[in-house]
C-alpha cells in the first residue's frame, strides 16, 4: 500500500514536471510574437475586411497556447518523449513556424515569406493533428481551434500581401 501511494505521487509529479515542460517550450515560441509587437509599420499598413481589432489577438493567442500545452502534453503522458516522436516533433515544428512567423511578419516586414511560413505552419498544424489523433482524439481535437486560427492568418496575410505588396517599406 505504501509502495502504491509513492508510486502514485512519483506519477503526479511526473505528469506536473512534463506539464511544465511543455508550458515552457510553448511559452518560448509565444516569445516570438512578444517579442516582435506590431508597430507603427503594421498600423499604416492597408489591411483586408474582417481584420479583427488588435485587442483580440492576445486573447486568442493566450487560449490557443494553453490548447497547444495540454495537447501535446496528453500525447506525451500517453506515449512518453521517446515512443511520442513520431507525433511530437511536428508539433515542435510547427512550434519554431510559429515563432518564426511574428519574426517575418513584424521584425522583417517580409509579408511574403510571412505568408510562405504560414502554409508551412499550416501543413505541420494538420500533420500534428494527424498524429495526435493516433494517440487521443482529445489531443487532436484541441488543436483545432489553432487550425481555424491559422487558416484565418492565411487570409489576412495573403490580403495584406496583395493590397501592399511583399515588402511594404518601413
Amino acid at each position: 500500500m505504501a509502495g502504491d501511494l509513492l508510486q502514485e505521487t512519483g506519477g503526479r509529479r511526473r505528469a506536473l514536471l512534463g506539464f511544465a515542460g511543455w508550458l515552457a517550450l510553448v511559452t518560448l515560441a509565444a516569445m516570438g510574437g512578444v517579442l516582435t509587437p506590431s508597430d507603427a509599420w503594421y498600423a499604416g499598413l492597408e489591411k483586408p475586411p474582417f481584420t479583427p481589432p488588435d485587442l483580440l489577438f492576445p486573447v486568442a493567442w493566450t487560449l490557443l497556447y494553453a490548447l497547444m500545452t495540454v495537447s501535446a502534453w496528453l500525447v506525451w503522458r500517453r506515449t512518453g518523449l521517446v515512443a511520442g516522436l513520431p507525433a511530437l516533433l511536428p508539433f515542435i515544428a510547427q512550434l519554431g513556424a510559429n515563432g518564426l512567423w511574428s519574426i517575418l511578419f513584424f521584425h522583417w516586414h517580409r509579408v511574403d515569406l510571412a505568408l510562405v511560413d504560414l502554409a508551412a505552419l499550416w501543413v505541420l498544424v494538420a500533420l500534428t493533428m494527424f498524429r495526435f489523433h493516433r494517440v487521443s482524439a482529445t489531443a487532436c481535437w484541441l488543436l483545432a481551434p489553432y487550425l481555424v486560427w491559422v487558416s484565418f492568418a492565411v487570409y489576412l496575410n495573403a490580403t495584406i500581401l496583395l493590397l501592399n505588396g511583399p515588402a511594404p517599406p518601413g
